[in-house]
């Protein structure tokens, strides 16, 4: 009978697996001209991509099994279907040129991925170098889900290819973007202006919905720009 225990292990990994799901069944879907539904396919996966974290910590079985697992799901739903999606709503116009710069997002949230696995030490940690995938994802997506209806309207899709090269250079750049607190009283007394930021957020979230989510991402990441740019000019004068 111990031959067919369940482990702590296969709970989270049950999530991840659903992650990597979503995110073909989103390839699937916008193959098929179902774009709205591919892109909220791909907020699925970031839902499942959460709940694996909490699930590994709860039943406390994080492992190095599982870190390369969730690499590997996250290529496929934050790297791959997204990158598909644009390709099929906007970059086919520009054939040869459209291939490589949809594949963009791909491409660096692999190096991402690699360079995090890589990095890893321990499974806590306070901040991430580099744009994580599944916030370039989500903001691919969230524009997509906003702004797409039978085609961008004008000036609208002037915005995507910077866009997509800017998210993909800071997925392997060193800009640091903080990690979610853990929450509790203590962190709250820590960091007040944080849960602030936060509870602006979901106020924002409720009344804009996707479009409000979309806009609460390019904050997000505007924000680790600008801290680490008067980093460096704080450093520079320090010396």
């Amino acid at each position: 009978m111990n031959r067919f225990r369940i482990t702590p292990s296969v709970i989270p990994n049950l999530f991840t697996a659903m992650n990597m799901f979503s995110g073909f069944f989103s390839i699937i879907n916008a193959s098929q001209g179902n774009y709205t539904y591919a892109g909220w396919l791909i907020i699925v996966a970031a839902i499942f991509d959460t709940l694996d974290g909490l699930m590994a910590r709860l039943t406390k079985s994080s492992s190095e099994l599982g870190v390369e697992l969730d690499s590997l799901s996250d290529v496929v739903s934050f790297g791959a279907a997204p990158s598909f999606l644009l390709y099929v709503t906007y970059f086919h116009q520009f054939n040869s040129i459209g291939i490589i710069l949809s594949s963009l997002p791909l491409i660096a949230g692999g190096f991402r991925l690699a360079r995090f696995n890589v990095q890893l030490v321990g499974f806590d940690k306070s901040y991430f170098t580099g744009l994580p995938i599944p916030s370039s994802a989500l903001t691919i997506v969230c524009f997509i889900l906003s702004f797409y209806n039978n085609g961008y309207p004008e000036p609208i899709n002037q915005f995507i290819i910077p866009m997509v090269l800017v998210l993909s250079f800071l997925m392997i750049s060193k800009v640091k973007y903080d990690t979610i607190p853990k929450f509790s009283i203590s962190s709250i007394k820590k960091n007040p202006w944080l849960y602030f930021a936060y509870f602006i957020a979901l106020i924002i979230l409720i009344l804009y919905t996707v479009k409000g989510l979309f806009f609460i991402f390019v904050f997000m990441i505007a924000f680790g720009i600008f801290r680490q740019i008067f980093k460096y000019f704080f450093n520079k004068k320090a010396e």
